[in-house]
């Protein structure tokens, strides 16, 4: 990668302190202050201040997804699992890694599950092949745009999906931008998806979207404290289905009361959409997800004609206390006007 055309600084170099460091084939980008983006071998990684905040992974998995997180106060604010193994967390459905997006039938084929979700499955014979041959992988490309500044940070990306068979699907194009605002970390997470090789059919599905797989100690099923809430009021196991403008996922880790929300910008897809939030831990927005979600809804599945596109639009929230020390309602009252 040409690091140095890919990285846009948007300072003055008067407030920047520029060093290129070539060892073992990585390049890094040092701000004086702010926001870094490294090269590394399995993707990039961003740091605020000189500190971790995520690793952006392109090649360990059959997606790319952002592992490990770090929040505001420096605490970890997802799973570890399967990366690492962490005694103490909930170490099911090992296709939840960290902060993704997946999606089970993209024309036929399935980016949500992944190889090691067969043996979680205890799949075999017959099932196992057909497993297998349904398999699909969302493929990195290219890094369109990487920008580090005292004030943002900018991953943007273009990936294909690809059917068991090799065949690509569809594309997307992600822009994933970091900002620490009132000592809260925000990510922007825009996914434009686009019919780049003909006609494709998109399920409706329950295991589909934007998605994070909280901490252990978080989720209700641990019974520590850990809370659920949307937009409109609704909590806990009943937020599962409902639609709703924003939700937020809080509870205890590691002796602090910490927060997740997600919010659904009025732009995106399908707005407001559906959850697939659980009790045990994974937080989905998924705005495919009718009948699968509520049987009493119709199938949502549609055909995205070639050359057409559509947005995913959400912003993530990593914040200290429940949604209302963290004032999320107004957080995305200032979020829909952007």
């Amino acid at each position: 990668m040409n690091f140095f055309r890919k990285i846009t600084n948007l300072r003055a170099f008067a407030f920047l302190s520029l060093s290129a460091t070539l060892m073992l084939g990585t390049t890094t980008l040092v701000a004086a202050d702010g926001f870094t983006i490294d090269e590394i071998e399995s993707g990039v990684t961003v740091k605020y201040n000189g500190e971790l905040v995520t690793n952006y992974i392109i090649d360990e998995a059959n997606k790319p997804f952002m592992y490990p997180l770090v929040g505001p106060t420096g605490k970890l604010m997802t799973r570890a699992y399967p990366m690492k193994t962490v005694e103490g967390e909930h170490h099911d459905h090992p296709h939840h890694r960290s902060i993704w997006f997946g999606h089970q039938r993209v024309g036929g084929f399935d980016t949500w599950h992944e190889p090691l979700s067969a043996a979680a499955k205890n799949l075999s014979g017959d099932k196992l092949q057909a497993f297998k041959e349904k398999l699909g992988t969302t493929v990195h490309r290219d890094f369109k745009r990487l920008l580090a500044s005292e004030k943002r940070a900018v991953i943007e990306t273009r990936n294909d999906y690809i059917g068991g068979t090799g065949k690509e699907l569809m594309s997307d194009e992600r822009v994933v931008t970091f900002r620490m605002m009132r000592g809260q970390l925000v990510i922007d997470f825009d996914i434009t998806f686009i019919a780049s090789y003909g006609d494709v059919e998109i399920g409706d599905m329950k295991d589909a979207g934007l998605s994070v797989r909280i901490p252990s100690s978080m989720s209700l099923k641990s019974e520590m404290g850990g809370k659920i809430v949307n937009s409109e009021g609704v909590r806990d196991g009943d937020t599962w289905s409902k639609r709703a403008a924003w939700v937020d996922y809080h509870g205890p880790v590691d002796g602090e009361h910490l927060g997740i929300a997600i919010l659904n910008h009025p732009d995106s897809f399908r707005y407001p959409t559906p959850w697939h939030v659980r009790t045990y831990g994974l937080f989905t927005a998924n705005p495919f997800g009718f009948k699968s979600l509520d049987e009493t809804l119709e199938d949502a599945s549609f055909t995205l004609i070639d050359g057409t596109r559509f947005l995913l639009r959400h912003r993530l929230v990593f914040h200290e206390g429940d949604e209302k020390d963290a004032k999320i309602a107004q957080a995305f009252k200032a979020y829909s006007k952007q």
